[in-house]
């Protein structure tokens, strides 16, 4: 599917990368890509807005975050306990700053509150009541858990519906200024035990970005943060986006035993959009006004 913006003529060409997650979507991707392809909307309109690819990476999260066929924020899946941990991380290209939470109790939108720790410049990550308690300092207010859990979740948790273990989220882009970030969320593996963190806020596990690339990852958290899967990914940017983002796939399923997926955006605006699960709705929102989106 592919609709208009808006198009920019400023310097660079502005470019925004969306993901819903690499998974089984058993009920059908048209709902992810329905949520990509607002997120990349989103994403878009901050930087013809005048904002950096940092504002809309975070812009265009926030827009998945909000939606319950995501597994982050509301409808993210729940712990083996019926409770609901948050991760989010977000990280910028040219200063290489960035900010994390993991473990984080409901609030609305995770990924606020990671660029919170990156713009606060003293942690890069902060865990379960720690982060909490920054959070609230900073002005952010804790959710009824009850208003993010949603039915299908909470019917998982219960035996009463199936796992769709993937559905973690991500955002990559540049914007007019050449500048490069990447940021991810996610609430984690359904049934798992409290207090688990996979790839998704880890730096160079899940997500990464750098002067030359920008990379979110989605799939088994575990062996994407072993195989540093954001990371090598920018590293080796220089093969090619696409042949790169799909030799990291392939890399992880190899080596380390799991599946996903990932989006890549290089400096020169190149994409690269692999996965080795079954789906991972996408969307890309491009300066000529297009944003196109696929599974």
């Amino acid at each position: 599917m592919s609709i208009r913006l808006r198009p920019v003529s400023r310097g660079v060409e502005p470019i925004v990368v969306v993901h819903g997650g690499a998974s089984e979507w058993y009920s059908g991707t048209e709902p992810g890509r329905a949520a990509c392809r607002r997120a990349a909307e989103a994403g878009y309109a901050a930087l013809t807005a005048g904002g950096g690819a940092l504002d809309a990476v975070i812009a265009a999260v926030r827009v998945v975050e909000d939606d319950p066929v995501c597994n982050a924020g509301t409808g993210a899946v729940l712990t083996s306990h019926g409770t609901l941990e948050l991760d989010a991380c977000v990280m910028d290209g040219i200063s290489l700053a960035s900010g994390a939470v993991a473990v984080l109790p409901p609030f609305r939108h995770p990924i606020d509150i990671a660029r919170a720790v990156l713009e606060d410049g003293r942690y890069h990550l902060l865990v379960g009541d720690g982060a909490a308690v920054f959070a609230r300092t900073r002005g952010f207010t804790p959710c009824d858990p009850e208003l993010m859990i949603t039915p299908e979740r909470r019917a998982e948790i219960e035996g009463r519906g199936r796992y769709d273990r993937g559905n973690t989220v991500g955002a990559v882009a540049r914007d007019a200024n050449g500048r490069l970030a990447a940021a991810t969320s996610t609430g984690g593996i359904a049934g798992t035990e409290p207090g688990r963190v996979g790839d998704a806020p880890l730096v160079g596990g899940g997500t990464y970005a750098d002067e030359h690339a920008a990379c979110s990852c989605t799939g088994d958290g575990e062996a994407f943060a072993r195989a540093c899967a954001a990371f090598w990914t920018v590293e080796n940017v220089a093969r090619g986006a696409q042949a790169v983002a799909e030799l990291s796939v392939t890399r992880v399923l190899e080596r380390f035993g799991g599946y996903g997926g990932l989006i890549l955006l290089d400096k020169d605006g190149d994409v690269g959009i692999a996965r080795s699960a079954s789906a991972m709705p996408h969307a890309v929102a491009r300066a000529d006004g297009s944003v196109t989106d696929g599974e």
